[in-house]
């Protein structure tokens, strides 16, 4: 088959932080380690009716907006996409994510109002998961290749923090079995069982598997615009979904007369309850349930919070809170498709404000946190 050139200048981002370009024949065509205002000889590598996938051969002209990536295996590890790009490109790209899935799949006007980040490219992520393999005769330890379970040595992550490359360094040392998968997480005073963290003045305690933002300073900011958007009064009760180990709950649940934090995870449930005792916060309850089936005790149209995994509601749950029927909800997500999505699910709402927050720097992926009044 021969190889299809083109010369083509990229416009834009895909949602994997791959640059955009068109073809001769209109079809967008996605290359990877490509950045806005390239002109890039490319070749095509994968066909697709209304698009494609390309290598670069050669950057004719760079964008104003490239950097030398500081990484030696950033273009075969899957951690980062936007090591070649400045930061102040990428945070423009997410936003343009942001805004470009609230018009294109959500039907709206609505723009986001700004991305917030901490300015902490570096040595953020608390959780890592390493990965052992036999190569040439050899142990390595790193992480899996961009697209495959092939593992890429690593001898440190920038995106770490400085505990977890400690880790990863041990780790290497003692050569683990091949195939063996180590996941930690790093809290106040390294590492421990149960693992602590602390936003706002409250302690958050889980075990190592249990969710938590792997960026505990994104975290903060993502959690004071909820806090600010669902503005609760002591009068009113809050309903948390998808409450994991309650770190939402107790955060916004605060500022309410009662809060009640909804999650199908016995053992996150037992860690939110012991999370809310450990905080003091006794109006604060928990149960074990799922999203789409459970039955409201006393809830009076306050507030809902709802912060689900990243193929979003489930209609069950998008039922659910249309039965709850509350006056605000504040919907967290980490996938701006999804959220743009379930928002036509959320008929009888009205979106009034929303804001990205930069939680993976340096990644493709964002965060958002939006808020809708019934109308």
């Amino acid at each position: 088959m021969t190889e299809r050139k083109y010369l083509a200048r990229v416009i834009g981002y895909g949602s994997g932080g791959e640059g955009v370009a068109r073809l001769p024949d209109g079809r967008a065509v996605f290359i990877r380690g490509a950045a806005r205002g390239d002109l890039c000889e490319i070749a095509v590598i994968k066909e697709e009716p209304r698009s494609c996938r390309a290598e670069i051969l050669r950057i004719a002209e760079p964008s104003p907006w490239r950097i030398e990536p500081d990484c030696p295996v950033y273009q075969v590890c899957g951690g980062c996409d936007f090591r070649h790009v400045t930061y102040e490109e990428e945070l423009r790209a997410k936003l343009t994510r942001v805004n470009d899935a609230l018009e294109r799949i959500g039907k709206l006007s609505l723009c986001a109002e700004e991305i917030l980040s901490t300015g902490q490219t570096e040595g953020y992520r608390n959780k890592a998961v390493f990965h052992s393999a036999l190569k040439d005769g050899k142990t390595v330890t790193g992480f899996y290749r961009r697209g495959s379970h092939e593992v890429c040595p690593v001898e440190r992550c920038a995106l770490l923090r400085d505990e977890l490359n400690g880790a990863l360094r041990a780790l290497r040392e003692d050569s683990p079995p091949p195939g063996s998968e180590v996941m930690l997480r790093a809290g106040r005073g390294g590492f421990c069982e149960p693992v602590e963290e602390e936003l706002d003045g409250l302690l958050f305690r889980m075990s190592p598997e249990s969710f938590f933002q792997v960026n505990s300073g994104a975290a903060l900011l993502l959690y004071q615009k909820a806090r600010e958007y669902a503005a609760l009064s002591k009068d009113e009760t809050l309903v948390d979904l998808y409450c994991g180990v309650g770190t939402l709950t107790l955060f916004l649940g605060r500022g309410a007369g009662r809060a009640l934090g909804v999650e199908n995870n016995p053992a996150a449930v037992r860690d939110a309850q012991e999370n809310a005792r450990m905080n003091g916060l006794g109006h604060i309850e928990f149960i074990c349930a799922d999203a789409a089936n459970w039955q409201p005790d006393g809830f009076q149209g306050g507030c809902l919070v709802v912060d689900p995994p990243r193929r979003g509601l489930s209609p069950g749950a998008a039922r659910k809170i249309l039965e709850l029927s509350p006056a605000r909800i504040v919907y967290l997500s980490c996938d701006p498709a999804t959220l743009a999505r379930d928002l036509r699910l959320l008929a009888g709402y009205e979106a009034r404000r929303v804001c990205a927050v930069d939680m993976f720097p340096r990644t493709a992926n964002v965060e958002c946190c939006l808020l809708l009044w019934r109308k």
